[in-house]
């Protein structure tokens, strides 16, 4: 029963969540730059953020699922192949030479290798992927939960927000290059069910889920969990990042806050 109202006030919160995304995605973009329309979305993001922690508990975890839910082929979600000579090499590598840099607000800058990150303690959590386009797929994941990374690099006080830089270039060919880039908050970086995943269903991550890693982070929405990482940074704010607001779709009018 207590399962039940849980799943409830998600899907209830996640209905909020969608609002703003969902003025974009239905043709209502110049509605939705309007002043009055993007301070209106911007409370009901912090609306939505202050009640999932309400209802849900800062640290609730997401639902996870039995071996016999997971999708055969899990469905990708954004890029599916960076495709540059950089990226191309590393694939035909094996990862071997891939670097992970733990930079910013921190007092020990890491430069971590996919063998390093591999031989950290990891977590396995068969989870359901939700789309804000609309499909779900559930999946097993396996990597090291962001919080070891970030123990490890010792976190100053200063700092709010972790960003993850990826290897996906966003321009069109010949424009000035602009990557994917995501962030989260200290409290939902620390969630227990938010991982660096170097594994999907059992297997190094393919190419087109994010492979060598990807972001987990099972309470957001899936344009949160950023693929192709090679760099996390710790800011105390966001406004000097690219577009100033968080994320790469958040700079196209998304929402920052994607919790469901």
């Amino acid at each position: 029963m207590a399962t039940d109202r849980a799943l409830a006030r998600r899907r209830f919160l996640a209905r909020i969540g969608a609002a703003g995304t969902l003025l974009t995605l239905s043709g209502c973009t110049k509605l939705s730059q309007k002043p009055w329309v993007a301070n209106l979305l911007g409370e009901v993001e912090k609306l939505t953020l202050r009640a999932q922690r309400l209802f849900a508990g800062s640290h609730a975890l997401a639902p996870e699922y039995a071996e016999a839910d997971i999708a055969p082929d899990f469905r990708a979600n954004g890029t599916q192949d960076p495709a540059s000579d950089a990226y191309s090499a590393h694939v035909a590598n094996g990862f071997a030479d891939w670097r992970i840099t733990v930079s910013g607000l921190v007092e020990h800058p890491l430069s971590l290798s996919l063998a390093a990150l591999k031989a950290l303690p990891s977590r396995t959590q068969i989870t359901r992927h939700d789309c804000v386009e609309g499909w779900s797929c559930i999946g097993k994941w396996t990597g090291v939960p962001l919080a070891t990374v970030l123990a490890a690099a010792k976190v100053r006080p200063q700092a709010r927000y972790v960003v993850f830089h990826c290897a996906d270039n966003m321009a069109a060919a010949g424009d000035v290059p602009q990557f994917y880039y995501e962030s989260l908050d200290l409290l939902e970086a620390t969630h227990p069910q938010t991982i660096l995943a170097y594994e999907l269903n059992g297997a190094p991550l393919p190419v087109k889920n994010g492979a060598p890693v990807r972001l987990r982070a099972e309470r957001q929405l899936g344009y949160k969990m950023a693929k192709y990482i090679n760099g996390i940074e710790l800011v105390t704010d966001l406004s000097g990042i690219a577009g100033g607001r968080g994320g790469y779709w958040e700079d196209q009018g998304y929402s920052w806050y994607a919790g469901i």
